[in-house]
């Protein structure tokens, strides 16, 4: 089309927007010649399930590939397969009308068509974004079944279901762009299946029971792009995760299980591709089934999932599980001014939440949409995703992103939600482990200790508490109380356990333990947002001086903050949760939003363990765990009771003062600088695997938040006769090696900011 006739056709379209902003000139091409005749491909009636692409073995004894697609109110589809890129002359495009419509699914089998096959579909029907009606057939729409992604999401305007320039910007996405997106976006590719795979038939999952379990969160990329003992080639891939020298530290570690940062493919918003930066932590999601092909060292043709699957095997043979961080509340199709990928081009009404206004967009996610997890084939989505991964790709478990969006009902978060019951009677998913971000940002979406039994929860209470007890900001001690000893207050009912409680004190998103004990306020100008994004809410304390300094006091004073966080978090009953590089003093700036920082400032620096004082801190964590392992009364699998079970008077919790006094009612609620917390293994409910009563040692921990150092009574009879320190955190630096001895009724210096554990001996 010459410039001259372009312009008259924009000229036409927009004299009928002005006329009515939901018409369009159907026979409009803003981009080139009309399309050229295509070939015709065979293609048979197939099955309507499974949905997605399946290769298999057809009728006659004939191999290709069945293609099976729900579009409730499109008019037609098309399959469209994309041979080699010719040289010159772009990829080659084959349209295959699918004719066959069972139950709104869409379906075909398709002779030879073999695993490799990069596909994508068009769509028809109506566009009348006042209704909600946004189907637009020259846009290429991937299948959101999708096993593996062939290519990136480049976001050109082209991409968009709308004319994103239209001068009338209130009303720009009601207008049709009829642009091609195909060169524009990563297809789908059709995956053999090989579960019968001898390799991974002979994988053995850890199952490591909940109370034993200490969950370190990673991010594939961030933690083996600098390892020095991965080959380069390997660096911030899926194999990289998989190679001896990263499983080494974890093992070396003790951790039970990795929780991986999303890994479903995931595009990169717009804002951060016109500033040159791309979306980090993948929170982003666009295909369900197949894994980030960014983070493959073997390609992207399919071969990611054997990749990825083989990272798994490596895992389990180690004994760490892997828990998906999983984002099934939104999309990447943002709201209506956003990208046409994948389900707005298929049935927007269907897939999303609408406002009354259906051209807009409910959102409970901050991320410009919600998927309606009321309606069937959503919630199917979502199910046969999470199935997926559990038997096909060998995952542990699943920690859901903003889950009261999926726990929604019409409007109000709802625990008896399709979603919820659905995952309590399904045989697979039932049986893995499922933790919810207790929360979305709609009203009402705070949900912490709601969510029903199956279930654990990321416990912001317990880092809020913890983090404003060591900055010496907490109001009174009773809230620490809850935390520390499993949060009954909010989880004791309808037979949850301590360990519906993953305590963190840290996490992706906000400071690293480092920075929190560097900076009080964020520094996130690296965003390119004017430092106005990420929370101001960072319970932070800087030791005195913001930011990095050359005091080697106040360094000093930084790195036991560091260890008293640290030794809390894992003394504490419930299920710990630690980030990676944590353990070794990570640092991101001050940065407390990096989620769009795929450099040095997010990666984990390995070089920080030829310091003493990191390598001292790593070293301390990795003798925590091991406590914790081999103490069951640190990892208890029932509240505690806090009441007398013999005739001496020993319960298995009490709280002392610095005084040597059980705490009172008026201390509960009065500032204190120290607590003593007593756990007793005597008093251990249940039975070990062969029925006999579980016994262990028992132990005080001593908090003190205080900066001077105060004087501490320890307890005498029926408590202990003699106590023995096992941890001081005034002394790790140092390398003094615990064991001293001390008699019950003895008083104790404790240092200013310290933990110290000390275990009955007597």
């Amino acid at each position: 089309m010459s410039s001259a006739a372009e312009e008259k056709a924009v000229a036409d379209q927009r004299a009928v927007e002005e006329r009515h902003p939901a018409a369009v000139l159907p026979d409009t091409v803003l981009n080139g010649a009309p399309r050229a005749a295509l070939p015709t491909v065979p293609v048979w009636p197939g099955t309507p399930m499974p949905l997605g692409a399946r290769f298999r073995t057809g009728p006659d004894g004939v191999s290709g590939t069945n293609f099976a697609l729900w579009a409730g109110g499109a008019e037609s589809v098309e399959l469209c397969l994309f041979g080699e890129v010719e040289e010159g002359a772009g990829e080659v495009e084959t349209r295959v009308p699918l004719t066959e419509l069972t139950h709104e699914i869409w379906h075909g089998f398709v002779p030879g068509v073999m695993p490799g096959q990069r596909y994508g579909y068009r769509v028809h029907g109506r566009w009348d974004p006042w209704t909600g009606a946004r189907w637009n057939p020259a846009k290429l729409l991937l299948d959101p079944y999708a096993r593996a992604v062939d290519g990136d999401f480049d976001l050109p305007p082209e991409v968009y279901g709308h004319v994103r320039d239209w001068p009338q910007q209130q009303v720009a996405d009601t207008v049709r762009d009829d642009r091609d997106s195909a060169p524009y976006v990563p297809k789908g590719v059709v995956v053999h299946d090989d579960t019968t795979d001898d390799e991974w038939e002979d994988d053995r999952r850890p199952k490591t029971p909940w109370a034993d379990s200490v969950i370190y969160e990673v991010h594939v990329k961030g933690f083996t792009k600098l390892h020095p003992g991965i080959p380069e080639e390997l660096r911030g891939t899926y194999a990289g995760l998989a190679h001896p020298a990263a499983i080494e530290h974890l093992v070396r570690l003790g951790v039970t299980a990795v929780e991986l940062l999303p890994v479903h493919q995931f595009a990169h918003e717009d804002h951060l591709l016109r500033r040159g930066m791309k979306n980090y932590w993948g929170y982003n999601s666009i295909g369900y089934f197949a894994p980030h092909a960014g983070y493959a060292a073997t390609g992207t043709a399919g071969r990611q999932v054997g990749e990825f699957k083989r990272m798994v095997r490596a895992l389990h043979a180690a004994g760490i599980e892997v828990i998906l961080d999983v984002v099934y509340n939104h999309t990447a199709e943002a709201d209506e001014r956003g990208p046409t990928l994948s389900l707005r081009g298929i049935d927007n009404r269907g897939y999303y939440r609408l406002q009354n206004d259906a051209r807009r967009y409910t959102d409970y996610t901050g991320c410009g949409n919600t998927l309606h997890v009321v309606q069937p084939h959503v919630l199917r989505l979502i199910t046969d995703s999470l199935r997926y991964w559990v038997t096909e790709m060998g995952v542990d478990g699943f920690r859901f992103d903003l889950a009261a969006a999926l726990a929604r009902s019409m409007h109000d978060v709802d625990m008896l939600s399709p979603f919820l019951a659905v995952i309590a009677q399904d045989p697979v998913l039932r049986r893995v482990k499922l933790i919810a971000e207790p929360w979305d940002v709609g009203s009402g979406g705070y949900q912490v200790g709601a969510f029903p039994p199956l279930w654990t929860e990321w416990n912001d209470r317990y880092r809020n508490a913890v983090r404003d007890f060591w900055r010496g900001a907490l109001p009174d001690v009773r809230d620490l109380g809850y935390r520390l000893s499993g949060s009954s207050d909010l989880y004791a009912w309808g037979g949850r356990r301590p360990y519906a409680s993953v305590n963190f004190v840290t996490a992706h998103d906000g400071f690293t333990l480092r920075d929190l004990v560097s900076y009080e306020r964020k520094h996130n100008e690296a965003n390119g947002e004017g430092n106005r994004d990420g929370t101001d809410d960072n319970r932070a304390w800087n030791c005195g001086t913001e930011g990095e300094t050359e005091d080697e006091r106040v360094l000093a004073l930084r790195r036991r903050q560091l260890r008293n966080l640290m030794t809390t978090l894992l003394l504490s009953t419930g299920v710990p949760m630690l980030v990676a590089g944590d353990e070794l003093g990570r640092t991101q700036g001050g940065n407390n939003n990096a989620y769009c920082q795929d450099n040095e400032i997010s990666w984990v620096d390995w070089s920080l363990l030829e310091d003493p004082g990191w390598r001292a801190l790593t070293e301390l964590t990795a003798r925590l765990i091991e406590l914790r392992h081999r103490h069951p009364v640190l990892r208890r699998r029932a509240f505690f009771s806090g009441r007398a079970h013999s005739a001496d008077g020993l319960r298995d919790l009490a709280w002392f003062t610095a005084g040597g006094t059980e705490m009172t009612e008026r201390d509960w609620y009065a500032p204190a600088a120290t607590l003593g917390m007593y756990l007793s293994g005597r008093d251990i409910p249940g039975r070990d695997a062969r029925g006999a009563p579980i016994v262990d040692d028992s132990f005080l921990a001593v908090l003190h938040a205080g900066d001077r150092p105060t004087d501490f009574a320890l307890p005498g009879a029926p408590w202990a006769e003699r106590y023995e320190v096992v941890v001081d955190t005034s002394r790790e630096e140092q390398g003094e090696a615990p064991g001293v001895e001390y008699r019950a009724g003895e008083v104790i210096r404790v240092p200013g900011r310290a933990v110290v554990l000390l275990r009955v001996v007597g």
